[in-house]
């Protein structure tokens, strides 16, 4: 059931040498741990190697792996010509932070953190719903047809949510990502690196224009820039350690002590270990003092 790991060979890393891309290779690592991803995603709740996780909880998880497996496939459907950086950075951004509320999810004590997980979706949806009656109230009960669209379908996600409004209103506010890294023990440059410079990406800060939608010309004057923004190696690298995280948080939370979960984490330890190795070759002496 297990995808078969990328069989680089030394010629293969030899030409990366040659050329200083190591991104073939790379590329083909960050696709094994995309279909990891994938597997985890895909199994079922009632498999005799799981243990009895509430249901609820289990369908947040698996969709956050999900989640995190659809969009590596997006990167890599954009990025497999080496274009599209500037979109694959938003979306690492994106993956980056599904995977931390995965790690967050399973290794935090708060037993309330799933009911603070979906209820702080639903904060946005009430707000809507509320603006949206007083539009009708103000019509004089009068419902346009896309009202009541949106009405039944905030009232059908919080039925399948299992919550109800009184509950939404109450439970205590899910924690941001920074309070989340901070909980879960790690450095603080690990939210600085991963959603602070991320979000540049996101918003379209003044530095992500000068990193990828504009250049000067030859009179120094700036203008859009056209041409191809590349995916870099680094996300291929940063992303899928950040992914075998969750996934091993993943496992470590809905497994029983078993064979196949000692086969899990090791194969992510030993995947871990292989891109760090084609990594420390793409650094160099990046960490040497000058």
């Amino acid at each position: 059931m297990l995808p078969d790991p990328p069989q680089i060979s030394e010629q293969d890393l030899q030409k990366c040498r040659d050329s200083g891309d190591y991104c073939p290779v790379l590329f083909e690592w960050y696709k094994f741990v995309g279909s990891l991803a994938v597997t985890l995603s895909c199994l079922q709740r009632e498999s005799p190697a799981l243990r009895n996780v509430p249901e609820q909880e289990y369908a947040i998880l698996v969709g956050l792996v999900n989640r995190c497996s659809r969009l590596m496939l997006s990167n890599l459907a954009l990025s497999h010509e080496g274009k599209f950086g500037e979109t694959t950075a938003i979306i690492d951004r994106c993956i980056f932070e599904s995977c931390i509320i995965i790690d967050w999810l399973c290794r935090s004590n708060d037993p309330d953190r799933f009911v603070r997980y979906v209820a702080n979706g639903f904060k946005t949806e009430l707000e809507i719903r509320q603006q949206i009656e007083e539009n009708i109230s103000a019509r004089g009960g009068n419902i346009l047809v896309i009202e009541k669209r949106m009405l039944d379908s905030i009232r059908r996600c919080i039925s399948e949510s299992g919550l109800n409004e009184s509950l939404i209103s109450s439970t205590k506010k899910l924690p941001d990502l920074a309070s989340m890294i901070k909980d879960l023990g790690r450095p603080r440059n690990e939210y600085t690196v991963g959603q602070r410079i991320g979000s540049h990406h996101v918003h379209g800060t003044w530095v992500s224009l000068d990193l990828f939608y504009l250049e000067r010309d030859k009179s120094g004057v700036l203008r859009p820039r056209c041409h191809p923004c590349e995916t870099h190696a680094n996300q291929y690298v940063y992303i899928p350690a950040v992914v075998l995280g969750a996934l091993s948080s993943f496992v470590e939370y809905t497994f029983l002590d078993c064979e196949e979960k000692t086969i899990f984490l090791r194969l992510f330890e030993d995947t871990n270990l292989e891109i760090s190795k084609i990594n420390n070759e793409l650094i160099g002496n990046d960490f040497s003092l000058v």
